[in-house]
């Protein structure tokens, strides 16, 4: 990933204030208000190129807005932000990546979102295996998300295609 975009996905996931930006409605901010601010934090980006970092993203980080105008993370925040999805109902199965050495507080207190706003499961176990790479030794667990959903727990699909829920209990976690 680009410096570009690093700082663009701390800016709209984390800290818009650092280009002195507040996220609007649905996470959405005018492209042309955030161009300005990078450019006053010393992140000259032209349209196009924040076009071929959206369209560059391997995952899909941003999203614009279908008039063209705004600009949002598809997911990730750990600032407050309600990005107006509507609760879907999830596959029978979604998997976690995350490292061996979480597995113990994991296996007692489930899966929480952390730092993030939500927790970030994946349809497929590709996916979470990259994701947990990140963080070390890479474990893959299986969300029992049928049955979560049957409890009454909610799921949300980013823009990105990743699904989002507030909380994974224990109980619903296996390999």
């Amino acid at each position: 990933m680009s410096k570009e975009s690093k700082f663009l996905a701390r800016v709209l996931r984390h800290q818009p204030e650092l280009i002195g930006l507040k996220l609007g409605v649905g996470g959405w901010v005018l492209i042309d208000d955030l161009l300005r601010g990078m450019k006053r934090a010393g992140h000259r980006l032209s349209w196009e190129d924040l076009e071929r970092i959206v369209q560059d993203n391997d995952k899909r980080r941003f999203t614009l807005s279908d008039d063209g105008k705004r600009i949002r993370a598809a997911q990730g925040h750990s600032v407050e932000v309600d990005l107006l999805l509507e609760p879907q109902e999830p596959p029978a199965e979604l998997f976690h990546g995350t490292a061996k050495a979480n597995l113990d507080s994991i296996w007692s207190d489930g899966i929480k979102a952390g730092r993030r706003q939500q927790v970030h499961l994946s349809s497929d176990p590709e996916t979470a295996t990259r994701v947990g790479q990140r963080h070390g030794r890479p474990v893959v667990l299986k969300v029992a998300a049928d049955a979560m959903y049957e409890d009454g727990h909610l799921f949300w699909r980013a823009d990105n295609g990743v699904w989002l829920t507030d909380y994974v209990p224990p109980q619903y976690l296996g390999f």
